[in-house]
């Protein structure tokens, strides 16, 4: 499954849809950056593993949404630096 990202922008006509999180950022300072408005982007759906990720890290915000079992989340670090 692709990413899909719509880029839209409050202040103009300027819409468009990537099938990257990268591209949709480039386009998305791109269009800030030229016309200095302000640009919104919606997230549809990520890859099955970026989010199995996000869910195990319990990126919704609430401590218990975190997979504690995960091996993608740092339990205390390591001793490495």
């Amino acid at each position: 499954m692709t990413t899909d990202v719509e880029v839209r922008c409050a202040d103009c006509a300027y819409a468009a849809t990537f099938d990257s999180l990268r591209a949709a950022r480039t386009a998305l300072d791109d269009h800030e950056r030229e016309t200095g408005h302000s640009v919104e982007w919606n997230i549809g759906r990520l890859s099955g593993g970026v989010e199995r990720a996000g869910a195990d890290a319990g990126v919704c915000g609430r401590e218990d949404c975190a997979n504690p079992d995960s091996p993608l989340l740092d339990h205390g670090g390591s001793d490495d630096a």
